[in-house]
């Protein structure tokens, strides 16, 4: 019996519930800020005309600073712990939102945009290495995958915010209150994460025994001897730049990939269709009485209900179905727009619905996979890189988007989506393991195979 069974075996308590609740907050805020600028960015066009290229950094500056965000401070929570960077990070993307609503011109909303992702890059390997490291084992990817739902959440609530703000206004002219609702949102964020302790498994690897035992205590009520783990785990913190070669070694390499293709193949098709919605329906003929807004927020419902679809087949088909699966399925809505672009609004928008719908499976499993194939030395570090990873792509593809509606129009666009897609299904379909049921530190070894596991999930 591990001596983290506790952890693992213990029944949701209300402890786990405001730390979901705080951790997802992130996420919402990510899907927020991110989505509610393809709704402002119409508004600050019409009283700052930018470039295209001015356009697409716009909209790609935030994705940009996810990459340097997610790296530096994914390894760094890993060195210096959890709690520590749970609510600076947050307190920098409240400051940066706050000041997006006085810009006065392009470059201004490029450069807060671009600190904005470095916050939100941050955030990720944080929250929830926390998350998953205090989750037990039966409930983890159904808990996990709630941050999945709750970046759509905070999508949606960004798109029937700003069709709130047009319609009452008559107008895109509150663009600058539409960004001054982030900072709103941020600051109740950081008051929720205010009280949540570090992770006992991260203390254990820096060698401080006493301290994982208090909280353990204080969590679940029960005093755990985890005296064993004094010899094995005398502070484990590797460097910076070990951690990160550690990752991208032999040993993880393939694991590495998987998680950054996946999370790639499905982020970039979805962030561009969030950011730049409203201006690719309008492309595509759906128009007048804010139609574009709306229809982009019928969309966003549908990638939150394929979310909310996708939350307990993870726990049941298991983690390697629900990513290979829908990922077949996601390629062919976009080859349908591809081959008719031009078809009708009906087609269209049943085409983007049906996508983000089948698009839950993946969705879930880009937060959930990274989280468990990796040990608690190296899990804030290699989310960092994974979410690096794909915001490669999501940055290149929103920053692409305008210019390629211009140069190549919507079918170029779908086809490159489709490809993209198809190939998310070819690696997943060679390189995912199974990993449900198991113990983090089961998941985590290099011996995880595809078949389910059938002993206890605390077994060794």
């Amino acid at each position: 019996m591990s001596s983290l069974a506790i952890m693992d075996e213990a029944p949701t308590s209300k402890f786990h519930q405001k730390l979901l609740v705080a951790c997802c907050g992130g996420p919402f805020l990510d899907g927020y800020i991110l989505s509610l600028i393809g709704v402002a960015m119409i508004g600050f066009l019409a009283e700052f005309p930018a470039t295209p290229l001015q356009v697409g950094l716009i909209g790609a500056a935030s994705l940009i600073g996810m990459f340097f965000g997610a790296i530096i401070f994914g390894s760094l929570t890993d060195r210096i712990g959890r709690e520590k960077m749970y609510a600076v990070d947050l307190l920098v993307l409240v400051g940066a939102c706050l000041m997006t609503s006085f810009v006065q011109g392009p470059w201004q909303l490029i450069v807060l945009r671009f600190v904005i992702g470095l916050a939100i890059g941050a955030d990720y390997p944080i929250a929830t290495s926390l998350l998953t490291e205090f989750t037990p084992v039966k409930k983890r990817g159904y808990m996990i995958g709630l941050s999945a739902l709750a970046w759509g959440l905070g999508a949606m609530s960004a798109f029937l915010v700003g069709w709130l703000i047009v319609s009452l206004s008559g107008g895109y002219e509150l663009w600058r209150w539409m960004l001054f609702s982030g900072a709103i949102l941020g600051f109740i964020v950081v008051v929720i994460r205010r009280g949540i302790p570090e992770s006992p498994r991260w203390l254990i690897q820096k060698g401080r025994i006493d301290e994982a035992q208090d909280i353990i205590e204080q969590v679940y009520g029960r005093r755990v001897d985890l005296s064993a783990h004094n010899e094995t785990n005398e502070d484990k913190t590797l460097p910076t730049g070990e951690a990160i070669r550690l990752v991208l070694s032999r040993k993880y390499l393939k694991r590495t990939v998987m998680c950054g293709v996946l999370y790639f193949a499905q982020i970039t098709p979805q962030y561009a269709i969030y950011i730049f919605g409203p201006m690719i329906l309008l492309s595509m003929g759906l128009e007048g009485g804010s139609l574009d807004i709306i229809g982009t927020a019928v969309i966003s419902a549908l990638f939150v209900l394929g979310n909310a679809a996708a939350l307990k087949p993870v726990e049941t088909l298991g983690r390697r179905q629900m990513t290979v699966i829908p990922f077949a399925l996601m390629s062919l809505p976009l080859l349908a727009l591809w081959l008719l672009p031009n078809g009708p609004i009906w087609l269209v928008l049943l085409a983007f619905c049906f996508y983000a719908f089948v698009s839950g499976g993946p969705s879930l499993m880009e937060w959930i996979y990274p989280n468990e194939l990796f040990p608690t030395e190296i899990r804030a570090t290699a989310v960092g890189i994974v979410v690096a990873i794909s915001r490669i792509g999501a940055a290149t593809g929103t920053f692409l988007m305008p210019i390629g509606l211009e140069h190549f129009g919507v079918s170029g666009v779908m086809l490159a989506g489709a490809i993209l897609t198809l190939i998310g299904f070819g690696v997943t379909y060679f390189w995912a393991v199974e990993t449900k049921g198991r113990s983090l530190e089961d998941t985590s070894s290099i011996a995880v195979v595809r078949a389910p596991a059938t002993s206890k999930a605390s077994a060794r």
